[in-house]
């Protein structure tokens, strides 16, 4: 299923012999491999030889080595340099920090620093409210991870982690203005994560919480929200929840169905699909079937930790034990936040009519989406190569530009649920098809919406 795409994109500088058929040779070698070409320019040309840069995209790193080869074996064609674009992008990084004051002389320096700075900090220590107003507390948000579940990647440490916390960090200064800055710590111990950021709290107006792996988070998270007086939010718990109901909430207006009279199944009760669970119950769903690898969760089930315990105990009205094929048997939508090819076409024929199937396993879902839409009225992924993405952007920086701007100091599920409704009220009902359920990522309206409405649901509160 995988296609070329941008996440392996390559420029390739070859010398070629000057002939009429060259370019066509080289295009043929990178098309011959399944190679995507999205540029080909001439950068230099001589009597005895033309170098051009062939930029394509492909589907992983061994099939770009499978292109580069491919034009290296040419009859008189020499590679002279393979360019990763990826690569490319995060050397050095891709955030840093700019000053809002122009710093231009003497003057300018007594008021930012020394000795104008001083009464700025005898202000907060008087009143240690105004740091939301004379610092950058206002306006600046924590991204926190332990690196132990970092994208589909796993548990592969800080370090590893820091290039998805530094584009969360540009995610959020893009779409919603929020300074945010990674915060990577090289503990995955619960107590000392907490403590850590008890620590540097002082400096935030809000907590990210971000690929910290289950059961360890929803703790963590707990128990910063008792201790802290600023917003703590997990991502992948509830960023994941809210577009996933406010693009369930179009899904069901698409089909016709009310969802007070849906069988949803939920796979994958990690983070994300445990917080899907939890604010899917607020929309009072007919029932919800909650499926890990071990099967379908029922109170009677063995080894059930703390979190599926409490899953057990609010989801599947008749206890019903099985696979994932016997939960899907007359459900009206399935959301998979678990792992890949799990099951196909005819699984999803057992489904009722006008099924609803969102497959947000990445980078490959569930079930192969033109699998999936052979049955299924609306298909969604977390792919931004087929229709209604759900992605979290759509989600986070609205959230805390909305939290920040209300100076909240917590988080609730209304607003979690007012965020969802927000994300699927930017749809207009003349826009709405199965084709287009959620909208894109890059819809400038999307933050503005989601942030008003946090603010609303913090204020009233």
């Amino acid at each position: 299923m995988p296609v070329p795409g941008p996440g392996y994109s390559i420029t390739i500088r070859v010398e070629a012999p000057p002939s009429a058929s060259a370019a066509g040779d080289l295009t043929s070698a990178v098309g011959r491999v399944g190679g995507v070409i999205t540029a080909f320019d001439v950068v230099e040309s001589h009597a005895d030889r033309v170098v051009f840069d062939i930029t394509c995209n492909a589907m992983s790193a061994n099939h770009a080595k499978d292109i580069t080869d491919g034009l290296d074996a040419l009859p008189g064609v020499r590679v002279r340099k393979v360019s990763d674009r990826t690569f490319l992008v995060h050397l050095g990084g891709k955030i840093e920090v700019n000053s809002k004051v122009a710093l231009r002389n003497r003057d300018d320096l007594s008021r930012a620093y020394t000795p104008g700075v001083a009464r700025i900090c005898q202000a907060i220590a008087a009143n240690p409210e105004d740091a939301r107003r004379l610092t950058i507390k206002r306006n600046t948000v924590a991204v926190v991870t332990d690196g132990s579940a970092v994208l589909g990647l796993g548990n592969i440490g800080p370090a590893a982690a820091l290039p998805v916390m530094e584009g969360k960090a540009a995610l959020f200064k893009k779409f919603a203005g929020v300074d945010a800055w990674p915060v990577c710590l090289d503990t995955q111990d619960t107590e000392e994560i907490i403590r850590a950021v008890e620590l540097i709290a002082p400096v935030y107006g809000g907590i990210n919480l971000e690929d910290i792996a289950a059961p360890r988070c929803f703790e963590i998270e707990a128990r910063l929200r008792q201790k802290l007086d600023i917003p703590v939010f997990h991502d992948d718990q509830h960023g994941t929840a809210i577009v996933v109901v406010g693009a369930l909430r179009n899904a069901l207006r698409v089909v016709g169905k009310d969802i007070t009279k849906c069988k949803i199944v939920v796979c994958g009760v990690g983070a994300a699909g445990s917080a899907i669970i939890r604010l899917l119950q607020h929309q009072k769903p007919a029932d919800i079937l909650a499926v890990d690898i071990h099967g379908i969760v029922h109170p009677s089930r063995d080894n059930l930790d703390s979190n599926l315990e409490q899953i057990a105990a609010t989801t599947n009205v008749e206890h019903k034990a099985g696979t994932l094929h016997d939960a899907l048997v007359g459900a009206d939508v399935f959301i998979g936040v678990s792992a890949p090819n799990l099951f196909g076409a005819a699984q999803v024929a057992t489904m009722n009519s006008d099924a609803v199937v969102f497959a947000l396993a990445n980078p490959d879902p569930e079930i192969d989406p033109v699998e999936a839409q052979q049955h299924a009225a609306i298909v969604a992924t977390g792919r931004s190569d087929y229709p209604n993405q759900i992605n979290n952007v759509l989600a986070f920086p609205g959230v805390f530009r909305g939290l920040l701007d209300a100076h909240a100091t917590s988080i609730t599920d209304a607003m979690l649920v007012a965020a969802a409704n927000a994300i699927a009220d930017v749809v207009e009902p003349e826009r709405l098809n199965a084709s287009f359920i959620v909208p894109s990522v890059f819809d400038s309206n999307v933050a503005p919406a989601v942030a008003e409405a946090v603010k609303n649901a913090s204020r009233a509160n």
